[in-house]
């Protein structure tokens, strides 16, 4: 295979390594409590290392230089002691004696680096010895500053920090001091003595290097013991952790295993104590909950027969009310009204029972929702024509077929439509279709009274009504909304509400276009807030044609 492609996955490999680190930054207390930990310490090491290192390192330092400048004195005097005992008269005597005071001064100071000069401005001497310079000090190792102070500082000793040549292009660290000699003729000689700190600067790099290891073992051992004083801690808080997300997944009956009498043993314990207490809240309340869903069921079911009578017999007085007076017609009326009302909350109640049994089977066919859409709003055109509503059907897309339970489908969207009218004082109901590859969205938007958040957020909750006392043409039962969405979620979708007082409400379906796919459901083509969300109504000459 081509060498361009591994090096593309080798370099996927190495990009993978940041995230797997970032990864388990986030989700691994324990990788995170040892590498503060390792971190802090490496600082801390580094910090206390640096420290020794300078302060060990300035402490040789000045050490070899006290050392060198007590050599040094001590060799200046004993060839200063040589040179006071000569009796030297010709200038081969003097030069002799100068090589003797220069052996002198190597023996003394333990250094064959040794110079000396004749003292510049004095005055003419035929006897005076010629200078001489060691081989590692030829150049500009003394440096003329340090010559200078040596001349005009004749009693005292001068020292500077220098490069010493070694072997090839390398250079050793090196100290120069001088100082003056008088030959017996009074003429001054400036000398200087180099001391190479090589061995110095092997001991402070021993120093270092004993430090580094020293540091490094230090920092692996502070990481394991971290590792495992925080494991210690990290597995029973893991424990608690996945005990936690089991208990919240509905498994009631897992625990924490609990050892010991320390606070994490006590932790334990009071989780388990609040894990019973839980159960048995939780299955009081199924059991509630399963007599309260029998109740309804049965009741429900019940109340069918005596209500199918009172239908029958109320059909009939219904039939004949123009034989009746005034009054007893009017009562008739009412309870036929009331009898059918009766009838759909009979039936809501049956529908929610259905539900929360899970007794609920989709009858699935593939369907147009424009065209349904279209139906249902031919379905409750008297309704809107009493209420003066105009209702509107844009259909920009989701004209393929869409599996549904139509029967279902057309129930939310009865509903939605039903009370847009009942809350759209009279503006135009805008029904919106649109659809992407994997999802269909109707939206149903009124120009009405609107709801706040408070009352927006509980708008799909059972038996409950924005405003109660508000006269209602249909329904009224406060279930169609929570039916409309067991509906919608029984199908893979999604049913929600925007809403603002004052710029009326829009409610958002979303379907999958196909059903038992892995990701039925994608993103909206229509948005929950409306593109005129501040308008108190369309402009209708923007939907000429366009009325259903």
């Amino acid at each position: 295979m081509p060498e361009d492609y591994f090096s593309a996955v080798r370099l996927r490999r190495w990009r993978r390594i940041p995230r797997g680190i970032m990864r388990a930054w986030r989700h691994s207390l324990q990788f995170r409590a040892v590498t503060i930990t390792m971190v802090l310490s490496a600082l801390a090491i580094m910090l206390s290392s640096g420290y020794m290192t300078i302060s060990i390192g300035s402490d040789l330092y000045q050490s070899r230089a006290a050392q060198a400048q007590s050599d040094t004195r001590r060799a200046l005097d004993t060839a200063q002691r040589t040179l006071d005992s000569s009796t030297a008269e010709s200038r081969v005597d003097f030069q002799a004696l100068m090589t003797t005071a220069r052996t002198d001064l190597a023996q003394a100071s333990g250094s064959p680096l040794v110079a000396a000069f004749r003292v510049p401005d004095q005055p003419f001497s035929a006897t005076a010895p010629q200078d001489f310079v060691a081989p590692g000090l030829q150049g500009e190792v003394i440096s003329a500053e340090l010559r200078r102070t040596v001349q005009k500082n004749p009693d005292g000793l001068w020292w500077q920090s220098t490069a010493l040549a070694a072997s090839g292009e390398h250079t050793d660290p090196g100290l120069i001091v001088g100082g003056q000699v008088r030959l017996p003729d009074g003429a001054a000689y400036e000398v200087y003595i180099g001391y190479n700190l090589a061995s110095t600067e092997e001991t402070l790099g021993f120093v270092q290097r004993s430090l580094l290891v020293g540091g490094l073992v230090l920092l692996l051992l502070v990481g394991g013991v971290a590792w495992v004083v925080v494991r210690l801690v990290a597995d029973p808080v893991k424990v608690a952790a996945q005990t936690s997300a089991k208990l919240a997944a509905g498994d009631l009956e897992v625990r924490i295993p609990v050892r010991g009498q320390d606070e994490l043993a006590t932790l334990g314990r009071s989780f388990n104590r609040m894990a019973d207490s839980m159960q048995g809240q939780i299955q009081k309340l199924a059991a509630l909950s399963s007599v309260q869903q029998r109740f309804v069921s049965d009741v429900s079911h019940e109340l069918r027969t005596p209500l199918t009578t009172i239908r029958l017999a109320g059909d009939v007085l219904y039939d004949q009310r123009e034989d009746f007076s005034p009054t007893t017609g009017r009562t008739v009326e009412l309870l036929h009204t009331q009898t059918q009302r009766f009838e759909l909350l009979l039936a809501d109640l049956l529908e929610i029972s259905r539900y929360d049994a899970g007794s609920i089977q989709l009858e699935m066919e593939p369907v147009s929702l424009p065209g349904l859409v279209r139906d249902c709003a031919d379905g409750m055109q008297q309704l809107a024509d009493q209420s003066g509503t105009r209702l509107i059907v844009l259909a920009p897309g989701g004209y393929g077929p869409v599996d549904m339970d139509p029967r279902r489908i057309r129930r939310i969207v009865n509903n939605l439509l039903g009370n847009a009218i009942e809350h759209g004082e009279g503006r135009p109901v805008v029904m919106t279709i649109d659809s992407t590859a994997s999802t269909v969205a109707l939206t149903v938007r009124d120009y009405g009274l609107g709801m706040n958040e408070t009352d927006a957020a509980r708008a799909f909750d059972r038996f409950w009504r924005a405003d109660p006392s508000r006269r209602r043409t249909i329904g009224g039962t406060g279930l169609g909304l929570a039916i409309a969405l067991e509906d919608a979620q029984l199908h893979g979708g999604t049913l929600a509400v925007w809403s603002r007082p004052g710029a009326g409400s829009n409610f958002r379906l979303l379907l999958p276009r196909h059903q038992g796919e892995t990701e039925t459901l994608g993103a909206s083509p229509l948005p929950l807030e409306p593109v005129d969300a501040g308008a108190e109504g369309p402009d209708e000459t923007d939907f000429e044609g366009t009325t259903a």
